[in-house]
């Protein structure tokens, strides 16, 4: 995403806060703030507040659920901005070969991450760019349809991915545990099974998120009015929100963020929907004084740079880093250790806000 900031920014600043915002939320997982304000507000009125920071063991629906769809949404909603011109020009074998190489590249630095991880040569493919690869290319394939008919794909992919679970184990499709079709491709492919129960197959149903969100950038990019970009926007988002609740509410598909149910796609995929919405409504079509979050749209013109930045050299040397001086200041003051750690990760943050600032400032931007 890094590589389409500049243009999209000229056309759509809200989509550069929305996907900044997103990258935010991320890097201050891997600076460490989520799990240390758990640990600091565990048993406290706000230990509700950090449990939307985690996500849901199994069936349900948290805050932090939205990160991936939103990331991959966004993608989408960038796509048709990014690649207009080049497409417009017929130049579509240099496109295709352009994806291709993103994508290969997105795999790869999923398959990486996981090796950093482990601390060890690994062949897992549960990470969301490995999952972003599979879906910008389902997306780029049918791009240049009709919308109803992209519309259609994506919903066949949430049916076949009913039919798929279903088939496989029909007494018990979403069960937690490793009885599940995910399980058994995961099996298949590396031979292992996740602990926590994430499957590789997510990228089926969740390639629904990139295709809506390219179709959302497509009906942005028309030449018709504000109030015709919005309202199909507001329906569309609000019936899949509705349907995805009802289906888990109704008992005929569980709300599962760690094998992406198809309830659990079209809640998150709704809501992915509606926040863009709010955003250019707010941004873009109201927002006059709106160059404070210039904040938030920075950490995004980097993206895939900060957020491998931060999973990688950020994890294993800043938080240490910035333990020499939180702790050598605070601890002789008799603050708390949890509170402390509560600091550190900010101070870590901040580092990774200040680097992709900086970039953003003299105009370097890495490409994927």
């Amino acid at each position: 995403m890094s590589q389409l900031a500049e243009n999209v920014s000229k056309r759509l600043f809200s989509l550069d806060v929305f996907r900044g915002l997103t990258m935010f939320l991320l890097i201050a997982e891997a600076a460490g703030f989520h799990h240390n304000f758990s640990e600091l507000t565990e048993g406290t009125m706000f230990s509700g507040l950090a449990h939307q920071l985690h996500h849901h063991p199994w069936n349900g629906l948290r805050f932090w659920d939205l990160i991936q769809p939103f990331f991959m949404f966004i993608v989408g909603v960038a796509m048709p901005f990014s690649l207009r011109k080049r497409l417009a020009s017929g130049d579509r074998k240099g496109v295709t070969k352009h994806i291709l190489r993103r994508c290969f590249l997105l795999f790869s630095f999923g398959v990486l991450l996981h090796c950093v991880y482990s601390h060890a040569l690994v062949w897992e493919l549960w990470n969301v760019l490995v999952q972003l690869a599979f879906t910008i290319l389902i997306a780029y394939a049918i791009m240049n349809l009709p919308n109803k008919i992209q519309i259609g794909i994506s919903l066949g992919l949430l049916i076949l991915t009913e039919i798929l679970y279903r088939a496989y184990n029909p007494e018990a499709p979403y069960a937690q545990g490793h009885e599940s079709f995910g399980s058994y491709i995961d099996m298949l492919v590396m031979g292992q099974v996740n602990d926590g129960y994430w499957v590789f197959v997510n990228f089926i149903p969740t390639a629904a998120h990139t295709i809506w969100g390219v179709v959302c950038g497509r009906i942005l990019l028309s030449h018709i009015s504000v109030k015709e970009k919005l309202k199909p926007f507001l329906i569309y988002g609000t019936v899949l929100l509705v349907l995805g609740i009802v289906m888990d509410f109704a008992g005929i598909t569980p709300i599962i963020k760690r094998i992406a149910t198809s309830s659990f796609t079209l809640a998150s995929g709704g809501l992915a929907i509606l926040t863009l919405t709010l955003f250019y409504w707010a941004i873009d079509v109201k927002g006059n004084q709106m160059k404070w979050l210039k904040i938030f749209s920075v950490v995004g013109t980097n993206s895939i740079f900060i957020y491998l930045f931060a999973e990688t050299v950020g994890v294993q040397w800043f938080r240490g880093f910035g333990q020499i001086w939180t702790e050598g200041l605070l601890s002789p003051l008799g603050i708390p250790e949890k509170l402390i750690m509560v600091i550190n990760a900010l101070f870590v943050l901040f580092i990774f806000w200040y680097i992709t600032y900086f970039l953003d400032k003299h105009k370097v931007y890495f490409k994927v």
